[in-house]
């Protein structure tokens, strides 16, 4: 049922990695204010998720994106303004995260040590996709002079995450692009905001080889790294929901969020290094 309250109604909205995951539930929720929805996701599931939403692929839009492909990239935007004439939300959501080590102690040849390939993966879809395909969508929005641009960080961005330090820097960037873009766009109409996640419930993201990867850099196993889930130190004394992130990012894409810009908002049950 479409929330009047938020005015999202025939919203144009861009989701990138919506596909699964938080992306996917922000893409239900902008479906079910009645925007029309945008899937740019490497994985082609992504037109699997089109018919889940009131009018399917005749009211929404799957794009097959890889965002560190510019030809992809300009490819996506063409097609969304050739359906709908407008962008008015882009979600940066696109993200990889690869647990490693700076340095592995017990292994010099360790898999699980940092390298050029993890690096430069996590740098170019995490840093480079945010920047080109925001670059892309924005050239719109200055066009219409106005917009909004959410970017998904992660509280680990500020807080740091051991074996997870190149993730965390690429996530870091985040708040750094929501600032600057900030003062940069804002004299369009165009507001930028940030949105950073703690712990988030299970999705199909956490695979069996990536809790590996996170439990050898900690030192545990992984069913020690699963109980650690619950032990974390959350105020809430919870796990997140991936609709209350997708909530906020509804909130904020609206006018009811007018004034709100250049900030990014912690999302993570008031969970801290303390």
């Amino acid at each position: 049922m479409c929330d009047k309250w938020l005015d999202l109604e025939a919203k144009t909205v861009i989701i990138t990695g919506a596909a699964s995951g938080i992306g996917k539930e922000i893409a239900t929720a902008f479906a079910e204010q009645g925007s029309n929805i945008v899937v740019a996701d490497i994985n082609p599931d992504g037109q699997e998720v089109l018919s889940e939403f009131d009018g399917g692929a005749d009211k929404h839009l799957f794009v097959k994106t890889d965002v560190t492909n510019q030809e992809d990239i300009e490819e996506m935007v063409a097609q969304t303004i050739e359906k709908y004439g407008k962008i008015d939300v882009l979600i940066n959501n696109a993200g990889i995260n690869i647990p490693r080590l700076l340095v592995d102690s017990k292994d010099a040849k360790s898999k699980y040590e940092l390298n050029q390939k993890s690096v430069n993966f996590m740098i170019d879809i995490n840093i480079k996709g945010v920047l080109f395909v925001t670059q892309a969508v924005a050239r719109e929005m200055i066009k219409k002079e106005s917009g909004v641009i959410i970017n998904i960080d992660s509280e680990c961005g500020l807080e740091g995450s051991e074996g997870q330090s190149c993730y965390a820097a690429t996530k870091a960037s985040l708040y750094s692009f929501t600032r600057s873009w900030c003062k940069e766009l804002g004299k369009y109409g165009i507001r930028v905001v940030g949105m950073a996640p703690g712990i988030m419930e299970e999705t199909g993201l956490r695979t069996l080889e990536y809790e590996e990867a996170l439990a050898y850099t900690r030192g545990k196993t992984v069913n020690e790294l699963r109980t650690g889930y619950k032990n974390v130190s959350v105020p809430l004394g919870r796990e997140g929901k991936l609709r209350e992130a997708a909530n906020l990012a509804c909130f904020l894409a609206s006018k009811r969020a007018g004034y709100i810009h250049g900030t990014t908002y912690n999302i993570s049950g008031g969970k801290s290094r303390g």
